[in-house]
């Protein structure tokens, strides 16, 4: 098995569309501090933090302790673990970790084979992005690892072999669905006579099996896109507007924004047309949404 093929096939807990990317974070962590500093180590106690919060903004709801990838990740051959009595993991415990002064890089073999090839960094890094995050965030999560991804990635991507392949219409029927206006906020900009700043959005990822389908997708402007897939947006039941209570902003901006979309209709799609699928907006909520919504104050 080659690394491309290692890194689209990480063991994980897996069942039901319920997001587990704990292992595919700290591998692209562990991909920025080799970019930046090839032949340094990840000291459990000093990356702790930096690990907790890259679960805590891009994992689920339910929280996991950066022990565990930690630990688990050395199953998949791409990671190898040492303490300060030799090789090897002492286990999965956060206070085991910090006692035995446990220390984490990539693999040696790994390590050599991106020594010989610096593009394979680039394209692990690919994988794990694409199979495990919408497009959406790929540019914001890289400058969260401090990895800098090549320009010039191979226009073959292995991990996609056999693999579904996207619908390239997509983007233009869930425009035309939604008459080319964002579904909650109305943002309808165009230039003469093309739409900018509108993006078709998944609501149940691709990556986790989410169709491109009408019914798993809105049309939303950038801003309200990246809220969207951040989980400070939602869709509840009655297929009104969900604000995270722990989105916090006092600006006019936000104000304007997000926190007074609370509880407002979406806008489209038109009549005739599947609005979103009951089971991709519960995937939403549970998968992605942050915490409780917010209740709509009148005032």
């Amino acid at each position: 098995m080659d690394w491309l093929e290692r890194a689209a096939r990480l063991r994980q807990w897996t069942g039901n569309g319920v997001r587990a990317p704990h292992k595919p974070l700290l591998f692209l962590y562990a991909l920025g501090c080799f970019q930046r500093d090839p032949d340094g180590e990840l000291a459990y106690s000093a990356v702790e933090q930096d690990l907790k919060q890259l679960l805590t903004e891009y994992g689920p709801t339910n929280r996991t302790t950066p022990a565990y990838p930690f630990h688990h990740l050395q199953s998949d051959g791409v990671w190898e673990v040492d303490t300060n009595s030799g090789p090897g993991s002492p286990g999965s415990g956060v206070l085991e970790l910090r006692a035995t002064g446990a220390k984490g890089r990539l693999a040696a073999d790994l390590r050599s084979a991106i020594r010989r090839d610096p593009f394979l960094l680039g394209r692990l890094a690919r994988v794990l992005l694409d199979l495990h995050f919408p497009p959406s965030l790929h540019g914001e999560l890289c400058d969260a690892v401090g990895l800098e991804l090549e320009l010039t990635e191979t226009p073959l991507r292995p991990h996609m072999a056999g693999r579904r392949r996207r619908d390239g219409r997509m983007r233009e029927l869930v425009l035309t669905a939604y008459e080319y206006q964002c579904a909650f906020c109305g943002y309808d900009g165009r230039i003469g006579t093309m739409p900018v700043g509108l993006e078709a959005a998944h609501v149940r990822w691709w990556a986790f099996e989410g169709p491109d389908e009408i019914d798993n997708a809105l049309c939303l402007c950038s801003l309200h896109h990246k809220l969207f897939d951040k989980g400070v947006l939602g869709l509840n039941a009655e297929h009104r507007i969900m604000v995270s209570q722990q989105f916090v902003s006092r600006s006019p901006t936000a104000v304007t924004q997000v926190l007074s979309l609370t509880d407002q209709p979406l806008t489209g799609p038109q009549p005739g047309i599947s609005p979103i699928s009951a089971h991709h907006r519960a995937w939403h909520t549970s998968q992605v949404f942050h915490g409780a919504p917010r209740v709509r104050v009148e005032r």
